[in-house]
């Protein structure tokens, strides 16, 4: 065998013994976002492509901020477009759970799916307010048992299973998204803490590393989020529903579904 071949044997045999007789090797980070390019870079884009940090980030609030808002009832049937089901057009496809729910279901009874407030509306006391109350970005419909479920917990790694959850979890301080929306969720809250800087009359909205955030304007788990972000990355479903919002309803787009990667680029 050459040398470098036993040299690399050897490292590997090492690196299993050590694992063998109980240490841990480091664990390792989700792969952060590739750069992406978009039809709207030269123009919708223009003043933030090549920035990064707090530049980005104020450029993006700038270019989001300028949108319409639609009222809070407007915003049942803004939901049975923008989150119809692909393979039925007569159903939404419900945040957490992942469930085709008849769009004729929405209510507040067991059974039927309501408007849930991914930023919960007490992180910054907001309310049902046009304005973040309204936000179409960070609002979907899911199932009224498990949106109540989730309530205005932070969102963080582990728990116990949720009912028709999905594969969602959940315990005291926290709740853990099921696997496919992981993305979803992160990419909402912070466009939130983007578009919603404090500047317009609203709570200065940010994500920190803390769980228990209760009323204040913080939801955790910043970290958390961002592992989140790069492990599930926007989906052709995500993709569309921005598309819809920015060509029908609010005429802004959550600028991390286009560009995942300015998620590390400013946090």
């Amino acid at each position: 065998m050459p040398a470098t071949h036993i040299r690399r044997w050897k490292t590997l045999a090492l690196s299993t013994s050590a694992v063998l007789v109980g240490l841990t090797l480091p664990t390792m980070a989700a792969t952060p976002a590739s750069a992406t390019t978009t039809a709207y870079d030269s123009t919708y884009y223009k003043n933030a492509v090549g920035k990064t940090g707090t530049s980005l980030k104020s450029s993006l609030h700038t270019i989001i901020s300028s949108q319409s808002k639609i009222s809070y009832s407007a915003v049942w049937n803004a939901l049975m477009v923008t989150d119809q089901d692909p393979n039925n057009s007569n159903n939404v496809i419900l945040l957490y759970s992942g469930v085709s729910r008849a769009k004729s279901l929405n209510g507040g009874d067991v059974g039927d799916w309501n408007r849930e407030h991914v930023w919960a509306k007490s992180h910054g006391d907001f309310g049902e307010v046009t304005g973040p109350g309204t936000d179409l970005h960070h609002l979907r419909p899911a199932d009224v048992q498990v949106n109540s479920i989730r309530g205005n917990l932070d969102f963080d790694n582990g728990g116990s299973a949720v009912t028709n959850g999905g594969g969602s979890k959940v315990d005291s301080d926290s709740f853990e998204p099921r696997d496919a929306d992981k993305g979803d969720v992160a990419r909402m809250i912070l466009y939130m803490a983007v578009r919603y800087d404090g500047g317009d009359g609203f709570a200065d909205l940010e994500p920190d590393e803390k769980v228990n955030n209760g009323s204040n304007p913080y939801i955790g788990k910043l970290s958390v989020l961002k592992e989140w972000n790069d492990e599930d990355p926007p989906s052709a479903f995500e993709e569309k529903r921005n598309q819809v919002i920015y060509d029908t309803y609010q005429h802004n787009r959550n600028p991390f579904i286009d560009h995942p990667e300015w998620v590390d680029a400013i946090w």
